[in-house]
């Protein structure tokens, strides 16, 4: 037996459904007795683990998880769905392992569980006014839903719960609930279908939001609408009895028009009350769509319909698949009457949408990755959903500011010319409209016809527009300016995309170019040509060696700095045109240059510097180039400062004998941009011990990259090697290369 909780005298009473109660719910769909023991079995686990847990309201814990199956059973959920409802909450306010039920009932159980679980624990970390956490608490939430309808359908059941119950909280807390289910879960709801769920958040969310509104509402309603449902009674008998003598099957009921509906035409559109004209709806119920049309005929034949006021919604179903005709009539007595037309499965979806329309059947083998498939299809703006889910799961703020403006107030609603309907923003072009389709439509759009017209891709679309979007095999894609000519986040995070790839493929072919003159300078100095230097060096045994795909890649190497053309040299043991015998052989300099770590040939006593500009260390190639009255400062052969200075240049070489020594050397790090990657980084050169004289980094929001520039020191060449090597395996670092100064 139900019963009603008032534990103070100034709070609302609260409906407590028993156990039975919900028995009888799902016992009307679910006739497996094995499907009936494991949700009662699940009833036990919850009552035991959450024993002696109280509500705010004063009652045990269990009759809010029971209210949240009863919900979710009403919509004619499955078992897992139930079962999940009735456990979701021990793993977070009990000891209870997620192990124990997937143990107890599976991966599915065990899947919704935990999602609805790191929701509700970022809730709890949350901090008060701290927008951040806010946002990443509602992406969690449009996470979980985009994974597995399930987890939201169950959410949205614990929502309203938590909203018929919210007396009993503090003033602001009351204020803080109301509205995130206002801002959050009311639209999701709607979004769904979950129109009787949507309806009864807002009322009670306005209660919390606007008092003196919500009450002026109520009492509105309740002096007027008695005399409004009296004077359309005798028009409502009319239409009963002519559909009955045409013989056509239909029920009949009245909606009232919600308080926040009511609320919200008073508010934003100015309406008097006596003025909004949908308060009281007439809703026939009938078999078939066939049935629909033609009571609609035989009510425009009996009454007179109110212009402008007729919508086709069975033809054009709303994005939530709500169907229903639309019309309002004027009465004999003057007043006018919506009145709605539906079948007894449009009326169910329109009440339960998403939730309706995959209510669980029994004995058809149920497949929740199945169902998710078929929501995307069904559900076209839910494929976009789940879409930006991928694309923009990183950032928070703009991921959730998408799913707002793109997913969730859409009021823009075109065709494609199949009659497809895309849904779009306030401002939307046909470019928005391309991406929307399909990304791959997006960058090859050369063109677009709106109603069979040609127009700029920065025009404006409207509602009821037909969209045509040409494309080209041989389109250029996107460039900068179109970032100006869209307004949905999705259409400008691909097109960044597209030139990101566009500019790295130019980069690449630049980069090819100046690592193959790299080694051409190189191999040149050692008397070989270009043809000889590619046939050397463009072999397996070489690619292989640098551990690259293709002759070009080693190229981006070279150019990067990463392999220079005296280490293939090394490689393929071509010897190097300086005479290190004739560097060498003076003993008695050798004794007395030890300490210096570059011989110069010929020179006895000289001052000898390492160039600040590309930093040499013992591995490089390096020359000699003769200052004026300051020695010889020592330099990588491929810098580019002594180019056009090869008269001044001389011989050097590394002397074998020097000690070590730790040289700086400027190193740039590209990555794209994520959390906690410059903290990856530091953690790499610290866990590899590696010596760090500063570092700097710049985040590029364009490209979404991040460039970290360090000095770092080293011993040779070979250990820098080694360092690259350890960095590009950090997550999201794609190149690293020495820096020229």
């Amino acid at each position: 037996m139900s019963k009603t909780s008032e534990t103070k005298q100034s709070k609302s009473p609260v409906v407590l459904h028993s156990f039975e109660d919900l028995q009888e719910v799902f016992f009307q769909y679910i006739k497996n007795k094995e499907d009936r023991k494991r949700i009662e079995e699940a009833y036990e686990f919850a009552k035991l683990h959450h024993g002696g847990q109280k509500r705010k309201s004063g009652e045990d814990y269990i009759y809010h998880l029971i209210e949240v199956a009863y919900i979710v059973s009403e919509l004619q959920a499955g078992p897992s769905t139930i079962i999940a409802a009735l456990v979701h909450d021990v793993v977070e306010d009990t000891d209870v392992k997620i192990s124990e039920i997937k143990a107890h009932w599976g991966d599915d159980v065990a899947t919704i569980v935990d999602s609805l679980t790191k929701i509700q624990r970022l809730k709890l970390s949350r901090r008060i006014d701290d927008s951040d956490f806010v946002y990443e608490d509602h992406r969690k939430i449009f996470l979980g839903m985009a994974k597995d309808i399930r987890v939201i359908i169950i959410k949205l059941a614990d929502r309203l719960h938590n909203m018929r119950t919210l007396d009993y909280l503090s003033a602001e807390r009351q204020l803080v609930i109301a509205k995130e289910t206002m801002e959050v879960f009311a639209p999701i709801a709607s979004r769904l279908g979950m129109n009787s769920i949507k309806s009864e958040m807002e009322d009670l969310a306005l209660k919390y939001i606007d008092p003196d509104g919500y009450r002026e509402i109520i009492e509105l309603l309740q002096t007027r609408s008695g005399n409004l449902q009296k004077s359309l009674m005798d028009v409502t008998k009319r239409i009963a009895d002519i559909i009955f003598q045409n013989n056509i099957p239909f029920d009949m009921k009245f909606r009232v028009k919600s308080i926040f509906s009511i609320y919200k035409k008073m508010q934003q559109k100015n309406y008097e009350f006596d003025h909004i004209y949908d308060i009281m709806a007439l809703r026939i119920i009938t078999k078939t769509e066939l049935n629909c049309y033609e009571i609609l005929g035989i009510i425009h034949a009996t009454y007179r319909p109110v212009p402008g006021r007729f919508k086709d919604y069975i033809a054009v179903p709303k994005s939530n698949m709500y169907q229903s005709l639309h019309t309002t009539i004027f009465s004999g007595s003057g007043d006018s009457l919506e009145v709605q037309i539906r079948t007894e499965e449009m009326d169910k979806i329109a009440e339960g949408g998403v939730a309706a329309h995959w209510a669980y059947k029994e004995g058809t083998n149920y497949n929740p990755e199945r169902e998710q498939l078929e929501i995307e299809e069904k559900l076209h703006w839910f494929r976009d959903f789940v879409g930006v889910s991928r694309d923009l799961s990183g950032d928070a703020k703009e991921y959730v500011d998408t799913l707002t403006k793109e997913i969730f107030e859409t009021s823009v609603y075109c065709f494609t010319p199949k009659g497809k309907v895309i849904e779009l923003p306030q401002g939307a072009t046909p470019l928005d409209f391309a991406y929307k389709i399909h990304t791959g439509v997006g960058d090859s759009c050369v063109g677009a016809l709106v109603n069979n017209n040609l127009v700029p891709l920065s025009t404006q679309l409207k509602t009821g527009d037909i969209v045509e979007i040409r494309t080209s095999k041989n389109s250029l894609g996107p460039n900068e300016g179109w970032l100006n000519l869209v307004v949905t986040n999705s259409a400008k995070s691909n097109i960044r995309k597209f030139l990101q790839r566009k500019n790295a493929e130019l980069m690449r072919d630049n980069k090819i170019a100046k690592g193959h003159q790299s080694l051409v300078d190189g191999f040149k100095e050692r008397g070989f040509n270009e043809q000889e230097m590619i046939e050397k060096v463009n072999t397996p045994a070489v690619l292989k060696h640098f551990n690259v795909d293709s002759f070009d890649d080693l190229l981006i190497l070279v150019c990067n700095k990463n392999v220079n053309a005296g280490q293939i040299c090394d490689f393929l043991k071509i010897e190097r045109k300086v005479d290190r015998t004739r560097l060498l052989k003076d003993k008695d300099r050798l004794t007395s240059d030890n300490k210096n770590p570059v011989l110069v040939a010929g020179a006895g006593s000289v001052a000898v510097t390492l160039g600040n500009c590309c930093t040499p260390i013992p591995g490089d190639e390096i020359v000699g180039y003769i200052t004026r009255g300051k020695g010889i400062t020592v330099h990588r052969v491929d810098c580019p400062n002594i180019k056009e200075s090869k008269a001044r240049l001389t011989e050097v070489t590394w002397n074998p004998y020097a000690p070590d020594n730790i040289y700086p050397v400027d190193i740039q790090i590209k990555a794209t941009d994520r959390d906690q990657l410059l903290v990856d980084i530091m953690n790499s050169f610290f866990q590899h011990k590696i010596s760090l004289s500063s570092i700097k980094a710049n985040y590029h929001p364009t490209t979404r990259t991040t460039t970290i520039n360090a000095t770092i020191l080293v011993t040779n060449l070979e250990q820098l090697n080694n360092i690259f090597a350890v960095i590009l395996n950090v997550k999201s670092v794609y190149n690293i290369s020495r820096v020229l100064n």
